[in-house]
């Protein structure tokens, strides 16, 4: 059976490729998804890749994490500045997380600067668009493969 990491996509990132492209890319959440499918099919991992607008959905499927997945990829959009319910759900659900943003929210608004999703999160890739979900995706092979990865 191979191993299954959710990614997990909070509010607006439907919208991908249309929505600010100046931040965001043009590329779609099917395009990245069919991108990051291939990656982890090369590395030896499946994904289940699911969006949604709603933060209740998003921790429902989080809580649920543990029971068929081997860690999180998770970019909860704005949620990510406002959301405890979420950080709490990634607290209990005691797999391995790694944040993703596409842009670099260090270089954005001031609200942006801070991420509830990054105190559960063993790591943090922004600002580098679609590449990140694949860098994402190589350190969840470590970290489930136990490298050198702390």
């Amino acid at each position: 059976m191979v191993p299954t990491v959710l990614v997990l996509n909070g509010p607006n990132l439907n919208l991908l490729g249309t929505r600010e492209p100046e931040h965001y890319g043009r590329q779609t959440l099917s395009d990245i998804e069919a991108t990051m499918r291939a990656h982890a099919r090369s590395i030896g991992f499946d994904i289940d890749l699911r969006q949604s607008n709603h933060e209740g959905e998003l921790v429902d499927w989080i809580q649920a994490a543990h029971e068929s997945c081997v860690a999180i990829v998770i970019n909860a959009g704005a949620l990510s500045h406002t959301s405890i319910a979420i950080l709490d759900a990634l607290l209990a659900c005691r797999i391995p997380i790694v944040e993703v943003h596409l842009s670099n929210i260090f270089r954005r608004e001031s609200f942006r600067h801070v991420s509830y999703v990054s105190q559960a999160a063993r790591g943090v890739i922004c600002g580098l668009g679609s590449q990140g979900y694949i860098l994402a995706l190589d350190a969840i092979a470590n970290l489930v493969n136990k490298s050198d990865v702390p």
